[in-house]
């Protein structure tokens, strides 16, 4: 079966459109979001003597810390109000066209940061980051759109399985980049910062040759010639014909119906959990633990007796987990489905929140406990990969209609985001308080997870998008008769 889904993708161009939009879609998220780690002591000096040069005297060390906090948090206000523009540009320029105009923001932002240092102003810096963020944003909204809208049925898990890969490549890839040997020197890091724009040219000149979304093309915008084009070009002939059925039929249910608005898709009734289920997705999916694991792995490293200088490259072991998990799930997708996927990830999760928190606790007792702490971060990183990290975004896509998917994203985006900025915000002090007990906290969230997708989220291997909101008729009109127009 896994053999089977590799081949069919290999002969056809989706896996051509994948990384052409995936390259300055999530993988640009990844990049971002890791590249900063490296220059953070360069940048601090930087800020330090573009102080002292403008007014003669040493920055004070809280406004110090205050500003670097900027720098690197203002890119999660940039993905947040990003996710809330990309639904409006998926809609009136269409998937690719959206994801086109996006690399503007790359570009500037790239610009910008690149100055900042020949200009010496640090405030570049804060500007170009929240370009970048507005950039991410948009992409991780509009996205998974795409893959989803030009997947055939069949193989649409393993296509949108693209976000997860490419956001954990990108992670994997800012790690590599940032190594003293290659950009992770003091003079290299406007350089490093910089590199952003490289993703962004490469999707513009490789996105024109392939297609508009086939559903956009149909549904929203009537053009039935383009769509069948699109669908030639992106699938193979057996697929043709069954795909544009079922794009006919959802035209047929939505009779035209045009793509609502945030407020209209929170008003309706008839999605009201498909919504929900998206939103506590993505919020899960922020406040799993995924954050308490990367900020320990330092510690775990070091008390398994790795020099500080050679932590990057232990670092980059867990990037490869990622790596190595994602590409697993977008193979094994469509043959285990999804339900099975996040529930076992959030399952092993819990799990491994136990283990760690009682290696974490007994720490120095034995010569091989950092050993296997080691281990179990590991095993923590492939879990969320194998789940979560990779189904999420998947789910997200596949619980709406075409005329609600865009609006749907945004919000469910949206709430990832703030709960991405309240976990950064939040973090430090739970780890102040409670040490390595904090992750009870995430074993608890966990456990609330899987308790949520087991109870409400229906398998969506192979079912059409209407099937999948039929799933949830019953549960949206359960106060009235239980029957409502799907």
């Amino acid at each position: 079966m896994i053999c089977v889904v590799i081949l069919q993708c290999l002969r056809s161009t989706l896996v051509l459109a994948v990384f052409s939009s995936a390259i300055g879609g999530s993988f640009q998220y990844g990049y971002n979001v890791s590249i900063i780690n490296a220059p953070t002591m360069h940048i601090q000096e930087f800020i330090n003597k573009t102080w002292d040069v403008r007014h003669g005297s040493q920055l004070n060390q809280n406004l110090l810390t205050l500003l670097w906090s900027i720098i690197v948090s203002i890119l999660t206000l940039g993905g947040f109000l990003g996710t809330w523009a990309g639904g409006p540009l998926a809609i009136r320029y269409g998937r690719k066209g959206a994801l086109l105009i996006n690399n503007v923001f790359a570009l500037t932002g790239a610009a910008l940061m690149g100055a900042s240092y020949s200009a010496g102003m640090f405030e570049l810096l804060i500007v170009g980051r929240f370009l970048v963020g507005l950039n991410l944003g948009i992409g991780i909204c509009v996205q998974p759109l795409y893959l989803a809208e030009i997947s055939p049925k069949r193989l649409r898990g393993a296509i949108s399985m693209g976000t997860s890969v490419f956001l954990t490549v990108g992670i994997l890839s800012g790690q590599v980049i940032g190594l003293r040997e290659l950009l992770g020197k003091e003079e290299d890091w406007p350089v490093l910062l910089s590199t952003t724009c490289i993703p962004a040219i490469l999707q513009l000149l490789l996105l024109p040759w392939f297609p508009e979304s086939p559903r956009y093309l149909l549904i929203d915008r009537q053009q039935e010639e383009a769509c069948d084009r699109a669908l030639k070009m992106l699938h193979d002939p057996s697929d043709y014909l069954s795909e544009k059925e079922d794009m006919e039929k959802e035209q047929a249910e939505t009779q035209g119906e045009k793509p609502r608005q945030a407020r209209e898709v929170l008003a309706d009734r008839s999605i009201r959990w498909q919504l929900i289920t998206s939103i506590v997705l993505n919020m899960g999916q922020q406040l799993s633990g995924i954050n308490a694991i990367y900020f320990y792995a330092t510690y775990v490293f070091k008390q398994a007796g790795i020099a500080q200088e050679y932590i990057p490259y232990a670092a980059l072991g867990s990037g490869a987990c990622e790596c190595l998990t994602a590409l697993s799930c977008g193979l094994l997708i469509e043959y285990l489905g999804r339900r099975v996927l996040i529930l076992g990830g959030y399952l092993l999760m819990a799990m491994w929140c136990i283990v760690i928190t009682i290696t974490l606790s007994v720490q120095t007792t034995y010569f091989w406990i950092p050993y296997l702490s080691m281990a179990c971060v590991s095993a923590f990183i492939l879990s969320f990969g194998l789940g979560p990290g990779g189904v999420t975004n998947i789910l997200t896509a596949e619980l709406f209609t075409q005329s609600t998917r865009p609006a749907a994203s945004m919000i469910s985006g949206s709430m990832g985001w703030l709960s991405f900025f309240f976990i950064g915000i939040i973090f430090p002090f739970i780890v102040e308080r409670l040490q390595q007990f904090c992750f009870l906290v995430f074993l608890v969230e966990c456990l609330l997870m899987v308790c949520y997708i087991f109870y409400i989220i229906p398998e969506t291997k192979n079912k059409s998008f209407l099937e999948i909101k039929k799933d949830f008729q019953t549960r949206n009109f359960k106060e009235a008769s239980g029957i409502g127009k799907a």
